[in-house]
């Protein structure tokens, strides 16, 4: 059987690696191993602005309903908003057509289940199943129970903004607030949600054109959005992502607030309303050491996961932790939402400054997050899984540990996408990291980029 769902559903270039082809087959396929648990299984589906949404949406419900499925189309929207409504109209699966961050040619396709958490992957592996092997007696439907497009009785954009407002029980009436939308599916919701709490907004990349999402704008490229923060003199700036999951702050000095510090700040807040459930949060295993001595500071645990919010999620579900995220600013507020959501994140980061009095700077002075360098190291696909265990490497990891000393440490992971090994390594000297990150590098290269 083949592979095609990673961490974060199928993701390619739109018409030559994700084709129109591929959508109708995945569309299909996902409608035939629902449909075993519903006669006729109901699709929510959302995208971002990408070009190619149109279709690869179209070839997606195409599938469905050659299957007996039916289909909710909702749009434009936040990828967090299909996973509150699939359980808010009761279907059975959400699907976002989105590659986040991603430049706009390519594009994704990932699913919800109806209780609106990421698909699992046995039923991932099923639905790959029937895309690679076919459908067994198959039967083509014709008449009465081929699928059909159904018209939603309710606006979709306020169902969600209605629900995101819900979560946050204060104004920001006089606030100075920058918004980068990263001409992604935020560009309506952001704006309606800041604007009805009163906000005072200056916007940016909000004119989504299909070929300029993640162009040079959003959380991934937050120049602009810095320099507008400090131009305008903004209390805050909120970034998001293409497809709105992501959120980075820009504190009042115009300086990045990232997954880390939104997760010290949320996390003592949460802690003092009595909120942090067994006062644990959840990061993954790149959160930077300066995150988890300030959660020993406040008494809090951290569990780390492999880097994804698929893991972050997984683990939180386990050791009941309500708050979870990454730097890269995917924030898992369970006690809300069942997915990383971007304007959520905004919300609750705001709720949390607000009640401590201090600007943003002063919050994030408060968190000391220490340099880290990260170099990839080519080697071949076949040794990845086992660098880690060389004993050749592991005595130069322990030399490493010992110089830079319990300020800092050493993180070694195989890419799970890539023929490279992520090096990592965190402290307080910037110029001796780089030096022994690219060392430890060369070695890896030398010793296991071999055929």
């Amino acid at each position: 059987m083949g592979k095609m769902f990673g961490t974060d559903g199928v993701r390619g270039i739109a018409n030559t690696e994700l084709t129109a082809q591929v959508a109708f087959d995945i569309g299909r396929s996902a409608a035939y191993v629902l449909g075993k648990r519903s006669k006729r299984p109901v699709f929510v589906i959302g995208m971002d602005t990408r070009i190619s949404g149109d279709m690869l949406e179209n070839a997606l419900t195409a599938g469905i309903l050659s299957i007996g499925g039916n289909v909710l189309k909702l749009g434009v929207i936040p990828t967090p908003a299909v996973a509150y409504l699939v359980k808010y109209f009761k279907a059975d699966a959400g699907v976002v057509i989105s590659a986040s961050h991603n430049p706009f040619e390519y594009n994704g396709i990932k699913f919800f289940n109806s209780d609106g958490f990421k698909l699992d992957d046995n039923i991932e592996g099923e639905i790959e199943d029937v895309i690679f092997n076919g459908i067994r007696e198959e039967k083509v439907l014709i008449g009465g129970d081929i699928g059909r497009c159904l018209d939603a009785e309710e606006d979709a954009i306020k169902i969600y903004t209605d629900f995101l407002l819900s979560t946050i029980d204060i104004r920001l009436d006089g606030l100075n607030v920058v918004l980068d939308c990263a001409n992604g599916a935020s560009y309506r919701t952001a704006k309606i949600v800041f604007e009805s709490l009163g906000a005072n907004l200056t916007i940016l990349s909000d004119e989504p054109n299909g070929v300029n999402i993640n162009e040079n704008c959003g959380s991934t490229h937050t120049k602009n959005i810095q320099k507008k923060v400090v131009e305008v003199s903004a209390d805050i700036g909120l970034s998001f992502d293409g497809d709105a999951d992501r959120l980075i702050v820009i504190d009042d000095k115009g300086r990045i607030v990232d997954g880390d510090y939104i997760l010290s700040i949320c996390a003592k807040k949460l802690k003092d309303d009595g909120e942090l459930n067994e006062n644990r949060i959840t990061a993954s295993v790149m959160s930077n050491i300066g995150l988890h001595k300030k959660m020993e500071e406040y008494d809090i645990k951290v569990d780390t996961t492999k880097v994804g919010d698929k893991y972050i999620l997984e683990s939180m579900l386990k050791t009941g932790s309500v708050l979870g995220g990454e730097q890269s600013g995917h924030m898992i507020f369970l006690n809300y939402a069942t997915a990383g959501d971007g304007v959520m994140s905004a919300l609750q980061f705001l709720k949390a400054n607000i009640a401590s009095g201090k600007k943003v700077s002063e919050q994030r002075d408060e968190v000391i997050i220490y340099p880290q360098v990260l170099i990839n190291a080519k080697v071949d696909n076949k040794n990845k899984d086992i660098v880690t265990s060389d004993k050749e490497i592991s005595e130069q990891i322990k030399i490493i540990e010992e110089k830079i000393g319990n300020t800092g440490r050493v993180l070694i992971r195989p890419s799970g996408t890539e023929p490279l090994v992520r090096v990592m390594l965190e402290g307080e000297d910037i110029k001796m990291l780089e030096e022994l990150a690219v060392g430890l590098a060369t070695s890896i290269e030398l010793k296991f980029n071999k055929a």
